[in-house]
């Protein structure tokens, strides 16, 4: 499931496409990622349409564009699900079986894939942003997130694993597996650690290296897709046999939260 990088790196595929107009819409209407979309309306909107900007925030994504009439602006939200992708394509490009969404424009196409549609479209012909969009939580790396905003979701979620809760997208968007076991793995934190445990050192950590996971994989994923360092816990999750960047110690894995977690036993101790 891509994560907050990988969604920003999604997004800025169809950066060419801002300021232009759009020619012609295609679409499969039947598809399973317009579930609960006016897809008719949305043709019908986004036709002779320009785009405008786009943004994301946490697992999704936000294309807005002007109609060639009215003040309402056209909402496009794209969640990439589990094989979404994103991509363009040269004037004259004919869809294949999976390309469920097409935006022509006079010189290129704008593709969203998705094999096995676990992704979806979301729309809206509106003057207000949406609120399937404004209702998501604020940026992790904004103002409004600071470690006494932390420290309260922490108490109110205080009998969970800590990884288990990393994940609510209600208060941490974006996050997923992997960069939850980052984090906890450079604030050297337990996985399995009550969240209601953490006492001010260990949230202050955790708030620390939140924002700092999110900036560096923006940083070095959202830019290129490129893996993260050596350094990092990330590129020795998997592997057989795996050790600790750090300690050198071998790294355990245990379902957690649901999700198959990975963490250093000598540097993150369960209290």
């Amino acid at each position: 499931m891509p994560e907050l990088a990988e969604v920003e790196y999604f997004r800025t595929r169809w950066n060419p496409g801002l300021g232009r107009k759009i020619e012609a819409v295609e679409i499969h209407a039947h598809a399973r990622i317009f579930r609960g979309t006016d897809a008719k309306g949305l043709v019908r909107a986004l036709t002779g349409a320009k785009l405008e900007r786009s943004e994301a925030r946490g697992k999704q994504m936000l294309f807005v564009a002007k109609p060639a009439r009215g003040k309402a602006r056209a909402w496009l939200g794209i969640h990439l699900g589990m094989t979404g992708d994103l991509r363009i394509e040269k004037h004259g490009f004919a869809p294949g079986k999976h390309d469920h969404l097409v935006l022509r424009q006079e010189k290129e196409a704008l593709v969203f894939k998705d094999g096995r549609m676990f992704g979806r479209i979301l729309f809206a012909l509106d003057e207000e942003t949406p609120p399937w969009w404004s209702k998501i939580a604020p940026d992790l790396l904004s103002r409004e997130f600071t470690v006494a905003v932390l420290g309260d979701f922490l108490k109110r979620r205080k009998k969970a694993p800590i990884k288990a809760v990393l994940l609510m997208q209600e208060r941490f968007p974006g996050v997923g597996n992997w960069m939850a076991d980052e984090i906890l793995w450079r604030a050297a934190i337990h996985p399995r650690q009550a969240a209601g445990s953490l006492d001010a050192a260990q949230t202050k950590a955790l708030y620390r290296e939140i924002r700092w996971v999110c900036r560096e994989a923006l940083r070095i994923i959202g830019k290129t897709m490129g893996d993260p360092p050596k350094s990092w816990l990330f590129p020795h999750r998997w592997q057989k046999g795996g050790k600790c960047p750090r300690t050198g110690a071998k790294l355990m894995h245990a379902t957690i939260g649901g999700r198959t977690t990975c963490w250093s036993p000598a540097r993150q101790k369960l209290r």
